[in-house]
């Protein structure tokens, strides 16, 4: 698409109908801008059935639509004056006179016809996608809150004093791009599924989204990363200074910004394709990072490590911040994803909390036989964490914790809380820094551990990663 190609639709446009739609996105999709010129009452006569104001508002609403204006002239002038390149007109009008053809004639523009094709076509409606949640899906674990003598009120003022927090992230920063697709069916040369994309939506990811979530729950948060030098990172800074993060993001000219794109058509993922590098930052970056850390956790409660094993977190540079927050005595908590690559989450000495998955927390052990509380316990030993949340996925999660006085250990389930999940990315994210921030407002591990699913479940009722909002949380407590 040429960006520098105006197209010019004309009409009366009375109730905006699937007719309507398939014309915009042609209009749309053959030039760079459209322009749509909506007929006033005097012009348009009998033809409006309703008024002119409410006509252009529901033009102006439609994604497809860059400006819209009340054409109260002929469309010949309108069309000598603006010289769109292209004039799109129903494929109905092609057998007829039309007045369109001379003023284009005159400068070299074009008249096309179509009714453009019959598929999902409003933006609007596919963003639907990204933006309903329906809380009756989510359900609060009763059985587990009476074993453990939780009161309802006892969750509430936790998420209430999450506004008391200061919060440090650092990791990898990942954007996450949602591309919605039109299946047009399978390709006659080999067995390849062909689609075509219809709309595309960006979200923060990674540790982004981490200080995202903590920032919509009420915290004062500061983000330590690396990114590259592009547009992803100016889509980051733009996100993260509209949620209230202050963000300091270092520069790394040999490498992209983590951006992973997801295929989607029907609520369905198709395909994945990841940008990036996984190298580790060079001794330079390191230091910068390090010094930029050591101002974030002055004043700091709580320092969250959010590893997706892209390089920004060497293990030299994890071991000198573990022992600057330990001595400034900072609530320590870390995730290190291995879904596509490999990561040892074991790595992390001395976390208060540490929240692998089943598969993450195998391949830290080396074990694919023993059952899940010998894994935890082994897995807490070997990181000599304070406590471990062993997320299941569908089964929910498994808490293997300290009893008050540490001298046993204690295991409990909560199954997952959503029953009707939409998309599975970011539940480990909203967990993690949910319980963590419980933790960090005096909460125990429970208490955390309820409130943190509570936010996985919240997550996973809508598609991409949006920050998690305290309203939500409350809501469902309530």
């Amino acid at each position: 698409m040429n960006n520098l190609v105006t197209t010019f639709i004309s009409g009366c446009f009375n109730v905006i109908h699937p007719g309507h739609l398939r014309l915009l996105r042609f209009a749309r999709e053959s030039g760079g801008r459209l322009i749509v010129a909506v007929e006033s009452d005097r012009i348009a006569g009998n033809s409006a059935h309703v008024p002119e104001q409410l006509r252009l508002e529901g033009i102006s609403s439609n994604s497809w639509v860059d400006e819209a204006f009340i054409a109260d002239e002929p469309i010949s002038d309108i069309i000598s004056r603006l010289r769109p390149d292209i004039v799109v007109k129903g494929k109905e009008h092609e057998a007829h006179f039309n007045l369109e053809l001379a003023a284009l004639e005159q400068y070299g523009g074009r008249l096309v016809f179509s009714s453009g094709e019959a598929r999902f076509s409003s933006l609007d409606l596919i963003r639907k996608e990204f933006q309903t949640f329906d809380s009756r899906s989510i359900s609060l674990p009763t059985d587990y809150l009476d074993r453990h003598s939780i009161d309802k009120s006892r969750l509430i003022a936790l998420v209430n004093d999450f506004s008391s927090l200061n919060v440090c992230v650092v990791g990898d920063l990942i954007i996450d791009e949602y591309i919605t697709c039109d299946p047009l069916g399978m390709s006659q040369e080999d067995p390849t599924i062909v689609v075509t994309p219809l709309d595309s939506t960006r979200f923060l990811g990674g540790s982004a989204i981490v200080a995202a979530h903590a920032a919509g729950l009420g915290a004062s948060v500061q983000l330590v990363s690396v990114t590259g030098k592009d547009t992803s990172r100016d889509f980051a800074l733009e996100g993260l200074v509209a949620i209230g993060v202050e963000a300091h993001l270092l520069e790394d000219d040999s490498r992209p910004t983590t951006l992973k794109q997801r295929y989607r058509s029907k609520g369905k993922s198709l395909l994945r394709v990841s940008h990036l590098h996984q190298s580790s930052i060079s001794a330079v970056l390191q230091t910068q990072l390090l010094m930029a850390l050591e101002q974030a956790l002055d004043g700091a409660d709580l320092l969250v490590f959010s590893d997706f094993n892209y390089g920004c977190l060497p293990q030299p540079l994890v071991d000198q911040v573990v022992a600057m927050a330990k001595s400034s005595g900072v609530l320590i908590v870390a995730d290190s994803q291995s879904s596509s690559q490999v990561g040892d989450i074991s790595r992390f000495k001395g976390m208060d909390l540490i929240t692998p998955t089943e598969h993450e927390a195998r391949i830290s052990m080396r074990n694919r036989e023993d059952g899940l509380v010998v894994l935890a316990e082994q897995l807490r030993q070997q990181s000599v964490a304070h406590n471990v949340l062993l997320k299941l996925g569908e089964e929910g999660l498994l808490i293997h914790a300290s009893n008050s006085k540490g001298d046993a250990w204690l295991t409990d389930r909560i199954y997952a809380l959503n029953s009707a999940v939409k998309d599975v990315a970011g539940a480990g994210d909203s967990l993690l820094i949910t319980c963590a921030m419980a933790l960090a407002c005096g909460g125990i591990i429970w208490e955390a551990a309820c409130l943190g699913s509570l936010g996985a479940a919240v997550q996973v009722g809508r598609v991409g990663n949006t920050p998690l909002r305290t309203e939500e949380l409350l809501r469902e407590l309530s």
